[in-house]
């Protein structure tokens, strides 16, 4: 599975606000040039950031962006949805969605919801504080504590 380049845009953004927490806000403007995106991608990014409740953006002097709540609070789940809805490694999967033509024969339908479960769990175990700290090499859980073998108690 691969993010979209819009996802991983949106990383880049909350990650550059995150390094502003606590101090004054940052204007797209700023963030744009810290991240290197087009300036109308990331006012693009901070709407749809902003709807999903991870930045607060005011108008005026003083204005601009911050996060909604702590780095630590916000996920790298949490910002993908934002961006792409659900997270959902198949359309079965997705709440509402019958939209495959082999999904009442499919013998994989039962496990897709544990796959995707383990998936969204291991974005949501990494915050944005560790995505805005210098990269520290953490070694591989062994395979009998990985989340997908967890979730299939």
């Amino acid at each position: 599975m691969r993010l979209s380049s819009m996802a991983d845009y949106a990383v880049l953004t909350m990650t550059a606000a995150s390094r502003h927490c606590g101090r004054a806000r940052v204007s797209a403007a700023q963030l744009a040039e810290e991240t290197g995106l087009p300036v109308p991608t990331v006012q693009k990014l901070v709407s749809r950031l902003a709807a999903a409740g991870l930045i607060r953006s005011s108008r005026g002097q003083g204005g601009g962006l911050k996060l909604s709540r702590p780095a630590a609070a916000i996920t790298l789940a949490d910002i993908v949805e934002a961006v792409e809805g659900p997270i959902a490694i198949a359309s079965c999967v997705e709440q509402g969605k019958h939209d495959c033509s082999l999904e009442a024969g499919c013998m994989l339908r039962p496990h897709w919801p544990v796959v995707n479960q383990a998936l969204r769990g291991a974005l949501a175990q990494v915050s944005l504080v560790q995505l805005a700290s210098p990269y520290q090499h953490v070694p591989h859980l062994p395979m009998e504590h990985s989340p997908a073998v967890e979730l299939q108690s």
